[in-house]
């Protein structure tokens, strides 16, 4: 007699495998809200509140694009 395993089928596979991609791709969707906004709030800020906190305008992309873990 044959032993067949019904442990990990092809569908449980896919599922899993969107699962994995859809939790990727609202992690990319929420670093690129984040990285919008604070470009937004900086860019409000005029030269001299940014020289308080010693940044220029030419620092907020790379100040906005930084990721932190």
């Amino acid at each position: 007699m044959a032993a067949i395993d019904t442990h990990r089928s092809a569908a449980t596979f896919s599922a899993f495998r969107f699962t994995a991609v859809a939790t990727r791709l609202i992690g990319v969707v929420n670093e690129w809200n984040d990285a919008r906004n604070t470009r937004k709030c900086l860019s409000a800020l005029s030269a001299r509140e940014l020289d308080d906190i010693g940044l220029s305008y030419a620092d907020i992309e790379s100040v906005a694009t930084r990721t932190v873990r």
